[in-house]
């Protein structure tokens, strides 16, 4: 059930077998898988920053990290780590002028920006990567895209939102990691690098991969079982019901969704007092429906949301029973 020792040191069959399909997926490119998303960053994160990743250099006087004001909390929580190799700063894709001042910063201090997104917001929202790729490749920076909600619901091979934004391929300044455990149906977290030196490295001094295991046996065989559906078309197949659930919902909502006719699975229902989203949380619980209402500090103080998460298992009964049970909402 569980192979209890570092990756470094010894390797379940299924995890070549997993990193060479999602390469696969990703045109190509060099996988690495982990445990988690959240292992990704911890693995990743300090040595882009320290400038080991030899396809992404960082300047001698070292990286300006940028994170993104709603890019997700296992990004968020590594600030203390980060700040050992440089400034860490936040931006605002709602104020773009926030980010333009923090890459103006970068310039003057001769540090490397590198900007920390999500790719579908995990609250609501798809951010521009490309627009981003661009801006910082401009200012001499990297972009670092968690596309966690992202994976699997986009592509004919499902590599998701991101890298299908990028045209089925990633532009140099850009390093994509994604989850095993939303859409993709398993279980762990990757990153996609631009060649077997990054993988070198990653595999010799990331933390997670040094000093952790490999993803759970039997998890790890459903990951391989699942890469090859992507690869053989039936992910692609479920995509299509997917959407087409997501526009039988936005329309029994009347459009009225956060997120509502987006290329994302993710609705919500925002109210304007948390007692009113708990109240409409609990009208969903008795009608058979599981939702998870988010709060302060998910969303802002005295707020609350309702998250649907759509999938292409839902029926269309199902979409019904949630839109008349959530009644009326902000917007």
């Amino acid at each position: 059930m569980h192979f209890s020792s570092s990756r470094n040191r010894m390797r379940p069959v299924y995890l070549p077998q997993l990193e060479e399909l999602l390469g696969q997926i990703y045109g190509g490119r060099p996988v690495v898988a982990f445990t988690s998303v959240s292992n990704v960053h911890l693995g990743v994160l300090p040595l882009l920053g320290n400038g080991a990743l030899p396809s992404h250099p960082v300047s001698a006087r070292g990286p300006l990290f940028l994170v993104e004001k709603t890019a997700h909390a296992s990004m968020q929580v590594l600030r203390g780590v980060m700040e050992q190799l440089g400034p860490v700063r936040r931006f605002d894709l709602a104020a773009p002028e926030s980010l333009d001042a923090r890459l103006n910063e970068a310039r003057e201090a001769g540090r490397t920006p590198i900007a920390l997104v999500d790719g579908v917001g995990s609250m609501g929202g798809l951010v521009d990567v490309v627009s981003l790729a661009r801006s910082l490749g401009e200012a001499g920076g990297l972009l670092y895209v968690d596309d966690a909600h992202g994976v699997s619901i986009d592509g004919p091979h499902g590599a998701g939102y991101a890298y299908e934004a990028f045209g089925n391929g990633l532009p140099a300044n850009v390093l994509l990691v994604g989850s095993l455990s939303k859409a993709f149906g398993g279980a762990g977290g990757f990153a996609v690098l631009p060649g077997p030196d990054d993988v070198r490295v990653l595999r010799k001094f990331a933390n997670p991969l040094v000093f952790g295991h490999s993803i759970m046996l039997p998890l790890l065989a459903a990951d391989v079982a699942a890469a090859r559906l992507h690869l053989g078309g039936e992910v692609s197949r479920l995509q299509e019901r997917l959407w087409a659930n997501a526009a039988l919902f936005d329309k029994l909502a009347e459009r009225r969704l956060v997120n509502a006719g987006q290329r994302s699975p993710i609705r919500g229902a925002l109210f304007e007092a948390e007692a009113a989203a708990f109240e409409a949380a609990r009208r969903l619980r008795a009608a058979g429906v599981l939702v998870l209402p988010a709060f302060f500090p998910t969303v802002a103080k005295g707020t609350g949301l309702i998250r649907f998460a759509l999938s292409a298992a839902h029926e269309a009964a199902d979409l019904e029973t949630a839109v008349e049970a959530l009644g009326p909402v902000a917007g």
